[in-house]
């Protein structure tokens, strides 16, 4: 198929969406009138169809047997546009450029937060450390992508992102039991990376700067989402803290004290309600 914008075309803005650009509507040519066929073409159709369909079988039967979870049966409709919204979305969609957080602060205080950088789409290596790649290792890793927030202030800054997942059903729920069970969304040695970006106010947001974070392992689509978060000036944090626990009453640490558990996790469920949003949409559009 050949995928040339046609002549005249208004170019789609860059970085529109992950993976490629956005391509020409496509346009529907009538058919020109069928002559009459050949008996022995028509014989020969019939037998490539009936070969073609047998192919076609064997592989879809292939793939339940060894698992493949593109082709599990029960996974409906949202894993298969779920897996794909991170190259057919636009950006603004995945990663909307403000986020109004009414309630989500400390106290129940309302806040906003301001994209300042997307990350380019890329492999898991890229932004997860390596344990918590291992961890993730049995869902498999089709792409992620992050984008960083700063709040109203200017004064935190969060990573948040989404690990898309080459997984089924059975292989998500399995890895979201383990998660609860296990609480590793707690473990310090499992917290996901920073995006920094130079230019920005998340510049100095690197390892170091890590304060706050949340891991949440979705099963209604095939994705991880995760986002941490930490002090805007670059202060190093010596005891992070998951966001579950910086947001209990009481909590006294440094992360707790800034309110950036509040950060994490109010950023996160932000971008994952889009997600599901954009997800339930696709899935009923008319087809």
């Amino acid at each position: 198929m050949d995928l040339t914008p046609r002549p005249g075309a208004t170019p789609a803005p860059p970085g529109a969406y992950y993976g490629y650009a956005e391509t020409p509507v496509e346009t529907t040519t009538r058919l020109r009138p069928v002559t009459a066929r050949n008996p022995s073409r028509t014989v020969a159709a019939a037998v490539c169809a009936v070969l073609g369909l047998g192919l076609i079988g064997g592989a879809v039967t292939g793939s339940w047997l060894t698992g493949d979870s593109a082709a599990e049966p029960g996974d409906g409709s949202a894993y298969t546009v779920g897996r794909s919204v991170w190259h057919s979305t636009p950006v603004d969609t995945l990663f909307p450029r403000t986020l109004k957080g009414d309630g989500a602060g400390p106290g129940s205080t309302d806040r906003v937060w301001t994209r300042v950088a997307v990350a380019s789409d890329s492999g898991c290596a890229a932004g997860l450390d390596p344990l918590l790649l291992k961890t993730l290792a049995p869902v498999g890793c089709e792409r992620l992508v992050r984008a960083t927030y700063t709040d109203a202030t200017r004064s935190s800054v969060t990573t948040v992102g989404m690990v898309f997942t080459e997984a089924g059903t059975e292989a998500m729920s399995a890895l979201s039991t383990r998660f609860t069970t296990q609480r590793l969304a707690a473990r310090s040695d499992l917290m996901p990376r920073t995006y920094p970006a130079e230019g920005t106010v998340a510049a100095g947001f690197g390892e170091q700067q890590r304060a706050s974070w949340t891991v949440h392992v979705l099963t209604e689509v095939p994705v991880v989402m995760f986002s941490v978060s930490g002090f805007a000036d670059g202060r190093t944090v010596a005891a992070p803290q998951p966001a579950a626990a910086a947001m209990a009453d009481g909590a006294t640490t440094a992360p707790a004290q800034a309110g950036l558990g509040h950060e994490a996790k109010g950023v996160a469920d932000r971008i994952e309600r889009a997600l599901r949003r954009t997800v339930t949409d696709l899935t009923e559009r008319p087809k």
